[in-house]
């Protein structure tokens, strides 16, 4: 078994900082912190040179990269490549995201997703369904064609992936309280985005077993004096998290420090939803018969409407440590152990711990990225 000794920096274990210490690797996972005269005999070592070692920023919300976009593939090859794109980012782990489509694409998609997981695709930890369950109302970019009821055969594709996580993105007040119990009922993970929902449905939807909303403030019902909506509903509930964009466009950042700051530790969790452009030479791309356009890090289409985002996790972690005015590193926990929290997956990801998964991410003194492993296969920039 190939052992690794990351050494000769700092470690943040994803909850303390760790100098003096250097942490061994063993095949695809950690297997201890040492001080340094305890390095194995053969180990080979990867200097880290006064940088600092992470736990690999996770994605719930990706939809491209490298200019493909899911939509347009979704096949193992395309759920390779926009891992790779976003894996020069720091980004470990990620959940490739179909936005609303036809229940054939969907079955495409989910089949995708369960081929890359069988064939060890590096990183990929399962699939995010952003609709087609929505509100026409809070659609925002998506194709108003592809927005439908729920039914039997939708809540059987949506609930068909068998390995790995699934998230999906339903409004409630269409999909239903009954539709979340069995949802969540078969391990799905529910979050509640593009809807219309007062704030007395979306605690209905909380109680049915939502745990998420998707990417907070845009399509959603806002907070108000007396009607706090959906943003309300999400920034009190205690038990819930929601996935937030932090490019300065999707919220301002005023609004971003107000979400954070509300929010219980741990409920706030930073999300790309990331497009084509990301990691790509163009600054455009078709989505259906619209063309989307990114300037100055800002995603459109043609009548100005939003069109996910040219955001990477690692300039989404410096971004929320400045806008919230945080530590940077529980920016870092944002990106990694809370997104692995909303999945069920802290005990494998998300924390440096011996038996934890090595999918890690190192920084140099200036915080750039030096490298990273996944299940401990390491990759340098």
């Amino acid at each position: 078994m190939n052992t690794q000794a990351i050494v000769n920096g700092t470690v943040f274990d994803g909850e303390n900082l760790l100098t003096d210490r250097v942490l061994i690797l063993e095949g695809t996972r950690v297997s201890a912190i040492v001080q340094p005269d305890e390095v194995p005999p053969g180990a080979s070592l990867f200097d880290l040179d006064g940088g600092i070692l992470l736990p690999g920023f996770i994605d719930l919300q990706v939809n491209g990269g490298g200019g493909l976009l899911f939509n347009h593939a979704p096949t193992v090859e395309t759920v390779r490549c926009i891992g790779e794109v976003h894996r020069r980012f720091g980004t470990t782990g990620y959940m490739p995201t179909l936005i609303s489509d036809d229940y054939a694409v969907m079955r495409e998609a989910v089949a995708a997703v369960e081929q890359a997981i069988e064939a060890g695709v590096p990183g990929v930890l399962g699939i995010h369904l952003e609709g087609p369950f929505l509100n026409p109302e809070r659609r925002g970019i998506h194709n108003a064609n592809k927005i439908c009821t729920v039914d039997e055969e939708g809540i059987e594709i949506l609930s068909s992936l068998r390995r790995g996580r699934t998230v999906v993105t339903l409004a409630p007040e269409i999909a239903g309280e009954s539709t979340i119990r069995r949802l969540v009922d078969a391990g799905v993970v529910v979050c509640a985005g593009h809807t219309a929902a007062d704030y007395q449905q979306t605690r209905a939807a909380l109680d049915a077993g939502v745990s998420g909303f998707t990417h907070l403030y845009n399509a959603m019902t806002p907070l108000r004096s007396r009607e706090p909506g959906v943003v309300g509903a999400a920034l009190e509930d205690e038990s819930s998290w929601f996935g937030i964009i932090a490019d300065g466009y999707h919220c301002h950042p005023a609004a971003f420090k107000a979400a954070v700051r509300a929010k219980q530790p741990g409920g706030a969790v930073l999300v790309t939803d990331a497009v084509a452009t990301v990691g790509a030479t163009g600054d455009s791309f078709e989505f259906g018969d619209q063309v989307i356009r990114q300037v100055d890090g800002r995603c459109t289409n043609e009548d100005g409407i939003l069109a996910g985002s040219h955001l990477d996790m690692l300039t989404a972690v410096n971004n929320a440590a400045r806008f919230a005015d945080i530590d940077w590193l529980e920016a870092v926990r944002m990106a990694s152990l809370y997104p692995a929290r909303a999945l069920g997956l802290q005990e494998e990801l998300g924390l440096i711990r011996p038996g934890s998964r090595a999918s890690l991410v190192a920084l140099d003194s200036q915080r750039q990225i030096a490298a990273t492993w996944i299940d401990g296969d390491r990759r340098d920039l």
